[in-house]
């Protein structure tokens, strides 16, 4: 389906599958700098781009929502409304002041493996008759789990001949399970662990573990001024031994480090932890890069072209070269 700028529809979508599992991703480019914004939403907001971004995505999601309840979807439909990371502190203009968004108390932003800044990112589940509205969930889970909880709801079953990071979110959102299925997370920054986080569902506490972590600039700032975002590895990084130690459930801003002389548990949670950072490296198949040389080399559809195919010469500044 596709809507005009006064939410119009211009062409009516293909219904013929709506009583039979349907898929519908939507990814957005919006609250993304460079903040492209129509004309229409343009001041709309109190909060200058970024809050105009905000409004027409606020927009275009209630455009969809519409016209699946017009359509009598809206208590068959299973909706998950979610970001790919947090706010993008780097992201600045001397005049339009920050672009890239706020993370609140969270320490951190995007392109940060770690920080809790930028992988926190909302979780909007909306399924009118079958989840209860205004309900909340605090369990750690991840984006990883979409892809079970999808394969579920459309009747499928996950493939069996490989190890699935993701878990189904249907038990924990309809009350079946009291707690989240990870009862470990592991962040990446790139290819780069560094940190993990433990559910420990006895005790209630959320702990996280930091292996590494961002050097912000400057010193003390709380993200890489100056540059896109904080480097993954490098001189870029600090890599802690022993690792940082922190309690989200009673710490979630990650302000106050724990140390064994604060923290009874601090030798045992993080050896626990270490323990499953060992066994979660044992799943994994080492695969080739998607951009390394030999991978594109005889495979010119994959390499950058700046010019005519296949002339694909780039100047240093990243036009088409004259040749």
């Amino acid at each position: 389906m596709q809507f005009n700028l006064q939410g119009e529809l211009v062409r009516e979508g293909d219904f013929s599958n709506k009583h039979r599992p349907f898929l519908l991703f939507v990814s957005l480019l919006h609250v993304h700098i460079p903040l492209v914004t129509t004309e229409e939403f343009l001041g709309k907001s109190r909060h200058g781009l970024y809050g105009d971004n905000v409004e027409e995505m606020d927009w275009l999601v209630g455009k969809i929502l519409e016209a699946v309840e017009e359509n009598g979807l809206k208590n068959t439909t299973f909706t998950y409304f979610t970001s790919d990371h947090g706010g993008h502190l780097e992201a600045r203009d001397e005049q339009l002041g920050q672009l890239g968004g706020w993370n609140g108390v969270y320490r951190g932003g995007k392109g940060m493996g770690g920080w809790e800044g930028g992988i926190r990112v909302p979780g909007i589940v909306r399924w009118p008759g079958v989840l209860p509205a205004g309900r909340e969930v605090h369990e750690p889970t991840s984006l990883m789990d979409v892809f079970p909880t999808v394969v579920e709801l459309g009747g499928g079953v996950t493939p069996q001949d490989r190890v699935i990071d993701g878990r189904s979110l249907v038990p924990l959102l309809q009350g079946a399970a009291e707690h989240s299925a990870h009862e470990f997370l592991f962040h990446y920054c790139g290819r780069h662990l560094h940190a993990a986080r433990w559910h420990d569902k006895d005790s209630g506490r959320l702990w996280k573990v930091h292996y590494m972590t961002p050097r912000f600039h400057p010193e003390g700032a709380g993200a890489c001024y100056g540059q896109g975002v904080c480097p993954c590895s490098g001189d870029g990084v600090a890599r802690h031994s022993p690792p940082l130690l922190f309690d989200l459930s009673r710490d979630p801003s990650e302000a106050r480090p724990l140390s064994p002389d604060s923290e009874p548990l601090f030798h045992a949670v993080v050896a626990r932890v270490g323990v499953a950072v060992e066994e979660h490296r044992a799943t994994l198949s080492p695969v080739p890069s998607q951009f390394s040389l030999n991978h594109i080399l005889w495979k010119p559809w994959l390499q950058p072209c700046c010019g005519t195919f296949p002339f694909c010469s780039c100047t240093q500044d990243g036009g088409p070269s004259e040749k």
